[in-house]
């Protein structure tokens, strides 16, 4: 008989974010309820007190809570969904933690209604019910999460000393969060749980000063279009950054 598996849970999860189809949906944010459980073994951390052996809820808290607000999806469905992939990804170099292997995600859109009911979807999903697509890129490799036409969920992986050269997206916006502590920004430090925004035409750049992958996690609004990478010559030091936001 297999062993069950551990369980760790989130609960209650609320954050003001666009989901939905309508105009007045698609212009203002409205409040989500978000509960997840996360099927993984934990007795590597019982053993050894360490944080990386178990799932840190605080870091999870503010990842669920960036794709909630940056990704903009029409559907409960498509939120669900990526968030469900997001939580089942194998984890980074850089940000270690025990392989999820079965989550469940409940969704709610609290106001949608006017409060006559509260529409709620519920899903659960295996590791082995996703196909992660990985793709080789210069610098390193991108995860694609979860796509649609209106959004991406990537996360890009950075390979030790190692520069993912300043471009600009022409067609799309992208939001992006820093998820290891081993990236410059625009030639400077940038620490974990630092979230940006990118808007269509402004260069950016990130840089791996050490030994181990790093990695981001990123939204392109729409999906990423590969032919909308455009590698431009602009001095380091001339970069500048958008308004930080922090996540964890």
């Amino acid at each position: 008989m297999t062993r069950p598996l551990d369980r760790l849970s989130l609960h209650d999860m609320r954050f003001d974010c666009i989901v939905g189809l309508f105009g007045y949906e698609r212009n203002t944010p409205q409040p989500v309820r978000l509960d997840v459980t996360l099927h993984f073994d934990s007795r590597a951390a019982a053993r050894d007190g360490r944080l990386t052996s178990t799932l840190d809820y605080s870091r999870l808290l503010g990842e669920l809570r960036f794709v909630m607000v940056a990704a903009r999806f029409r559907l409960l469905e498509s939120a669900a969904e990526a968030v469900a992939a997001w939580l089942l990804l194998p984890p980074s170099a850089d940000v270690p933690r025990p392989q999820v292997e079965a989550v469940d995600v409940r969704l709610s859109k609290l106001v949608a209604l006017s409060g006559a009911a509260v529409p709620t979807l519920e899903i659960h999903r295996r590791r082995g019910d996703i196909a992660f697509v990985t793709e080789k890129k210069s610098f390193g490799h991108v995860d694609v999460v979860f796509e649609t036409r209106e959004s991406g969920v990537y996360r890009e992986r950075i390979h030790p000393h190692t520069v993912l050269p300043t471009h600009v997206h022409h067609h799309l916006d992208e939001t992006e969060l820093v998820l290891g502590d081993g990236l410059l920004l625009q030639g400077a430090p940038v620490t974990a749980g630092t979230a940006h925004t990118w808007p269509r035409g402004f260069p950016h750049r990130y840089e791996n000063v050490t030994d181990i992958e790093q990695s981001f996690l990123c939204i392109d609004r729409p999906a990423f279009i590969p032919n909308d990478e455009n590698e431009v010559d602009v001095p380091v030091e001339s970069l500048t950054r958008t308004e930080p936001m922090r996540f964890f």
